[in-house]
């Protein structure tokens, strides 16, 4: 049954250690640690990627930052109690990692396979240029009764098409990750910039049909 839902979820990324090691919890005495990556995108901007890997895939205790790796994993969130509010973290959970001289030219850096269901009504707008755009939040089922709520964006006619979708619609995405920042105003005097993390849709099925 396992090896069926983690079909579901399936993240693969190649960039560049960009941060050391931070703890992040411990199950069953295996230690897991948080690290950034930096992934390139198709223009010259990049993306930065939370990574969580276990203590038992490499040596926390060294720094490997501008190294490069490839990752393989899933893609997985939990909420967090934040200031009276819930929230959701989103980092990739690496089951498999390699080192790598650099990325190779013209390789796909950064995809995401998601089969899932949609939990919110998507979100459907219009840029000020015009550019159609939906948000849509998926939940991915894991073992044991758990799931990973995942936040996509569609664009164009992927957006026009997500826009009808009902709660509790099976769909699959192929896309990449992406970050996003932005300011978070926490009161009339204080604010703190945050990154967001969402899935860049490319393709998008109706499961149901």
């Amino acid at each position: 049954m396992s090896d069926k839902i983690i079909e579901n979820n399936q993240v693969t990324i190649m960039g560049q250690i960009a941060s050391g090691f931070t703890f992040s919890h411990t199950v069953f005495g295996e230690g897991f640690y948080m690290v950034d990556v930096l992934v390139r995108r198709l223009s010259s901007s990049k993306d930065r990627i939370p990574l969580m890997i276990s203590e038992r895939l490499l040596d926390v205790t060294r720094d490997y930052t501008g190294e490069f790796i490839m990752a393989s994993g899933q893609f997985r969130s939990y909420n967090r109690h934040d200031e009276q509010k819930n929230r959701l973290i989103l980092s990739v959970f690496v089951r498999e990692l390699s080192f790598i001289d650099e990325e190779p030219d013209g390789a796909k850096t950064n995809t995401i396979l998601l089969d899932g269901y949609i939990c919110k009504l998507p979100v459907y707008r219009k840029t000020p240029l015009g550019r159609e755009i939906a948000d849509l939040l998926l939940a991915v089922n894991r073992p044991y009764g758990k799931s990973d709520y995942i936040p996509c964006i569609c664009w164009g006619r992927n957006a026009r098409f997500a826009a009808s979708f009902e709660v509790g619609e099976h769909v699959q995405v192929l896309g990449r990750i992406q970050s996003r920042e932005y300011v978070k105003r926490l009161s009339e005097t204080e604010s703190e910039k945050r990154t967001a993390y969402e899935v860049s849709v490319s393709k998008l099925e109706c499961m149901d049909v």
